[in-house]
């Protein structure tokens, strides 16, 4: 561990309570700010992968059409 992040627990105890929770704070906005990045490309991800499924439905009824058309029988597998 880094010795300028030890901490006695006299320190602790002198320790301005404005001060700790303004630390507090800014740590709690911090972490909301990379819930809420982390949730925008969740969902941005997720929109994708869906959009990604939707053609590649249409990619294969397209197949499956131009197959009918030129006689082929689908194989199932």
């Amino acid at each position: 561990m880094d010795a300028g992040l030890k901490t006695n627990s006299k320190e602790v105890e002198t320790l301005d309570p404005h001060n700790v929770i303004e630390a507090t704070e800014v740590v709690q906005a911090l972490l909301q700010q990379m819930q809420d990045k982390f949730q925008a490309m969740s969902d941005q991800i997720i929109s994708r992968i869906d959009d990604m499924g939707g053609r590649i439905d249409e990619l294969e009824k397209n197949i499956a059409d131009l197959m009918t058309q030129a006689g082929v029988e689908e194989v199932d597998k």
